[in-house]
């Protein structure tokens, strides 16, 4: 089985992300990293499932046993690791996380020197170490080349510093009322003590974690309860983290979620006006409505898509010399201020928006109107390749020719077919979509 996947190493704790395989993932990372070793320290955190405390231990162990000194902080933002990583000078970084999946879920996500996430090359060297038994024997050291470890709790101020520093110094949030649902999980006390300390009065949801709770029925992935409590307690705008704070779903003063789409329009429109945007064009995925794109020509500007993942949006960025992009599932990367998709540097910039145009959320938020858009998922129990698929070519030709746009690809983290239409005429597409699924429901169960 492969063990890097679309967004690090990622599966169920227990049974595929299982202590040996964390441990040993450990040791295969801390070689590849002693190549280039400059400090003999990995900086390590975790969100707030209950089995960060077995993954936690066991990479300890792993890094320790090649040599390693590991400095542990805790439950900490994955983007706080990929800022904290650079700043505190370590070789690497590691964050323990499933992001957006439920609790049962873990993964491994891994940072160079500098904060940023790896390419899908060098991830296959440290799997090609991983497999390596003789190499992973003889990389153990002993005696007093044995690594150690120690907890720092107190570098959460140098992340919030860095967050307020995103912040337009000559703005407030005096007078704002903010609503911030945090998932019960990696965000819980870095959002609400940033918005507060700029100025807002914060109605915090879903902060309390016991390890089980992240991402269940809230954060990101269920704003309903943000929605709620925007409408009754009058806010002006309410935000909703996933459990490792690099996503953001953004709920208007109506109580209306604003489309990832929409919201990446409008903030690269804003950064145009303002002359904060570098390379004329913006980032997004294959995923992305044609209406965004529509958008940014119209406004002088390129829209580069590129493949599903954040890491591919911030290679995409670098190969174009752009400062901003993101996914239409709400990971945003302001580049000028984040090494990788950050839900509170979305927020805080959102805010700043809000404030320097003058408008109410939903109107500064919603710069064009989206197409129709259809996404299934499908679960799957193998993924057969889509070339395999007999009559698939004539089936994508047939949506083609009535004018829709497809996507069609499997998820790099769970055993699900993702398709995606697209079109101008939602009854043809709502047709065209189920045709497609009962297509692809027999020719992946013969």
């Amino acid at each position: 089985m492969k063990l890097f996947g679309t967004d690090g190493v990622r599966g169920e704790a227990g049974t595929f992300l299982t202590a040996e395989l964390a441990m040993r993932t450990a040791m295969a990372a801390g070689i590849y990293f002693k190549k280039s070793s400059k400090t003999k320290k990995i900086l390590l955190g975790k969100d707030t499932r209950r089995s960060g405390y077995m993954i936690e231990n066991a990479i300890v162990s792993g890094l320790t046993a090649v040599g390693y000194d590991v400095v542990q902080i805790g439950p900490m933002p994955t983007p706080a690791i990929a800022f904290l990583t650079e700043n505190m000078r370590c070789d690497a970084g590691i964050m323990i996380s499933a992001s957006h999946n439920s609790f049962e879920d873990n993964g491994i996500k891994l940072f160079d020197a500098h904060g940023n996430k790896f390419s899908e090359e060098v991830e296959a060297q440290i799997e090609a170490i991983y497999r390596d038994d003789e190499q992973i024997a003889k990389a153990q050291v002993t005696g007093r080349a044995i690594g150690s470890a120690k907890r720092i709790d107190d570098v959460i101020g140098r992340y919030i510093v860095q967050l307020k520093n995103s912040f337009p110094s000559a703005l407030s949030l005096q007078g704002m009322r903010i609503v911030l649902d945090t998932a019960n999980g990696a965000g819980y006390k870095v959002g609400p003590t940033v918005l507060e300390e700029l100025g807002a009065e914060v109605i915090v949801l879903h902060h309390e974690p016991d390890g089980f709770n992240i991402n269940e029925g809230c954060g990101a992935l269920h704003p309903k309860d943000v929605q709620k409590a925007v409408k009754k307690y009058r806010a002006d705008i309410g935000f909703a983290l996933d459990g490792d704070a690099d996503r953001l779903v953004v709920v208007d003063e109506k109580g209306d979620v604003v489309d990832g789409d929409q919201l990446l329009g409008a903030l690269g429109l804003f950064m145009q006006k303002y002359g904060l945007l570098k390379g004329d064009g913006i980032v997004a995925t294959v995923m992305s409505n044609q209406a965004l794109e529509d958008a940014m020509a119209a406004a002088g500007l390129t829209l580069h898509r590129c493949g599903v993942g954040d890491k591919y949006v911030l290679e995409a960025m670098r190969e174009h010399g752009i400062n901003f992009g993101g996914e239409q599932s709400g990971h945003v990367i302001m580049h000028d201020f984040a090494k990788t998709g950050d839900g509170l540097v979305t927020a805080l910039q959102v805010l700043a928006m809000v404030l320097m145009t003058g408008e109410k959320a939903s109107a500064a938020l919603r710069p064009f109107e989206l197409y129709p858009q259809s996404l299934v998922n499908l679960n799957v129990k193998t993924k057969k390749p889509l070339e395999s698929i007999t009559g698939l070519p004539d089936v994508l030709a047939g949506i083609e020719a009535a004018g829709m746009r497809h996507l069609i690809r499997y998820s790099g983290t769970e055993n699900k077919l993702r398709l995606l239409l697209e079109g101008r005429d939602r009854d043809a597409m709502t047709e065209q979509m189920a045709r497609l699924g009962d297509f692809f429901k027999h020719a992946l169960n013969d």
